[in-house]
């Protein structure tokens, strides 16, 4: 059969440089490929079928010519793929897009929020066909087999009679060495290796992809929905399939490669035969990952800086351990100094912190002892976002309980706490502390980590402007009102916070409007398009 596999993007998620294209051709996007559909085409070719893939990143393939696509080669199944309740609005308009021109063609839907959100979702959006929840490899197979009558597939919700009908979950799947490695060379993209979009860096300009070596994290997070996504299991592919794929990629010519999983460093004995073989068989691509502060495998840092991990990502969220114990982080203060100090002393090369400020019963005191405490971190980078509420997570349904949001009619939404939490401090609060707390971190970096601040400083200036990396410091200081540079305004990369003003903003508006501001959006990048 043939399916069409289309990853969905909204413009928080990726960036498109000024310099747009490689030297192979290749459209040039800063942001993460599409692992979930390169994994599934690998699925569906290896089972004999044809597949086509599709990444809204890429400015040569819009909406109009996916459509004209399927239009004209009429696939068996469109699959539409995204992340997030920001996407879903796109996802919506491109179902509606398909369904105009092909009555008859099979559109199914997946990802974390389409899992979360299943019957709703059939409901909401009739164009679809098929939701499909969890893991995708053996439910996509399963469904092409079964596209007549899928009462049979496990994790599907679909209609019938007009009727939604839940089939049962699909139980998870923990041989993870059974699917093949991701389709990679069958996207005309290149993806460059950047820091988060909040710090618009980029790490090198090797070719870079990412890996999955494990998924879930059984951590309770109250703002997090990879555990109620995962059942909150954890599971993993063996050392041995891990470092095959590493083989794999050197064969490509890849030089930089990311894990996404959700917590990696949660088995040493595997963490340690990866490193093992990696620094065997003479590592030279680059790797990053990310794990809990309170991680066991923290002896294996050396070990991992060895066999080449350059980025070490904590989600560490404050420095007030009330505010840590109120997101249920599990973790402490002293945790987070040992593990990011563990990391520098290792020879980790660039360790990040990710931060949430706006968080429930935050005062200013606990604001301000999260930036002093950042500053007096050794970390490379970090990023202070406002605390977001997404449905399926334990906040969530807390502010369901407490009536701050309406769970049949805010579904498909989702807020920064800030806007919805009288417990939480005003945005022009956060607003203010935050524009203090980043000049008071820089001050504290130039006096007390001159050296890391230059090493820094160094790494970003062989792939950006001297001006630009200038301004990027003195940003902080300058005040309100200043935008951003040439650089970022020609790739989009904007400061995180404003997009997510505008994604949260997007997700409460009627289709409507949303499609308006999607068509004006279109618009403008038209103007900044990369040449060939």
């Amino acid at each position: 059969m043939l399916v069409f596999l289309i990853h969905i993007r909204d413009p928080q998620f990726y960036a498109v440089p000024a310099d747009g294209r490689a030297k192979n051709g290749n459209l040039r996007i800063m942001g993460f490929p599409p692992i979930g559909i390169m994994s599934l085409s690998a699925v569906l070719k290896r089972a004999g079928h044809e597949c086509v893939m599709f990444d809204q990143a890429n400015l040569e393939t819009p909406n109009q010519v996916i459509v004209e696509q399927i239009r004209t080669r009429r696939p068996d199944l469109v699959g539409l793929s995204f992340l997030s309740t920001t996407s879903y609005p796109y996802a919506k308009i491109l179902a509606r897009q398909i369904r105009a021109v092909d009555s008859k063609v099979r559109v199914a839907i997946g990802g974390v929020f389409a899992t979360l959100n299943a019957p709703l979702v059939k409901l909401q959006c009739s164009e679809v066909d098929f939701v499909c929840r969890g893991d995708g490899e053996q439910l996509i197979l399963d469904l092409l087999e079964q596209l007549d009558d899928p009462a049979a597939v496990a994790g599907l919700t679909w209609a019938r009679d007009g009727q939604v009908v839940t089939n049962p979950d699909r139980a998870v799947e923990r041989d993870l060495d059974q699917w093949p490695f991701p389709d990679r060379e069958s996207l005309a993209l290149d993806f460059i290796e950047s820091m988060p979009l909040d710090v618009p860096t980029v790490l090198s300009m090797d070719r870079f992809t990412t890996m999955q070596t494990s998924r879930g994290c059984p951590w309770p997070c109250v703002f997090c929905d990879i555990p109620v996504f995962n059942q909150s299991k954890w599971r993993s592919r063996s050392p041995e399939h891990v470092l095959a794929e590493f083989n794999h990629l050197k064969e490509h010519g890849y030089g930089a490669v990311y894990f996404v999983d959700d917590h990696f460093l949660l088995q040493p004995k595997r963490i340690e035969a990866i490193c093992k073989g990696l620094i065997e068989s003479g590592p030279s691509i680059h790797w990053g990952c990310e794990g809990r502060v309170d991680s066991v495998a923290q002896h294996l840092f050396p070990a991992m800086a060895k066999a080449n991990c350059r980025t070490l990502m904590f989600g560490i969220e404050s420095g007030s351990q009330k505010v840590l114990d109120r997101l249920k982080k599990e973790q402490t203060l002293k945790e987070v100094e040992t593990a990011v100090t563990s990391a520098k002393r290792a020879g980790i090369e660039i360790v990040h912190g990710f931060f949430t400020v706006g968080n429930p019963d935050e005062t200013v005191a606990d604001l301000r002892a999260t930036f002093d405490f950042a500053a007096r971190l050794p970390l490379d980078t970090f990023n202070f976002n406002r605390l977001c509420v997404y449905r399926g997570t334990p906040l969530w349904n807390e502010y369901v309980r407490r009536n701050l949001v309406d769970e049949a009619r805010d579904w498909f939404k989702y807020f920064k706490c800030s806007e919805i939490d009288p417990t939480c401090l005003p945005g022009e609060v956060i607003n203010r502390e935050r524009s203090a707390g980043f000049r008071r971190i820089f001050r504290y970096k130039l006096l007390h980590y001159p050296l890391q601040t230059v090493r820094l400083l160094r790494r970003f200036t062989r792939f950006m402007p001297m001006r630009d990396v200038v301004y990027l410091i003195l940003k902080p200081f300058l005040g309100q009102g200043r935008g951003p540079t040439a650089a970022e305004t020609l790739s989009r990369t904007v400061e995180h916070a404003e997009l997510k003003d505008s994604a949260a903003a997007l997700t409460q508006v009627s289709d409507a409007k949303f499609e308006q501001a999607i068509a004006e959006s279109q618009a403008a990048r038209a103007l900044i398009r990369p040449g060939p």
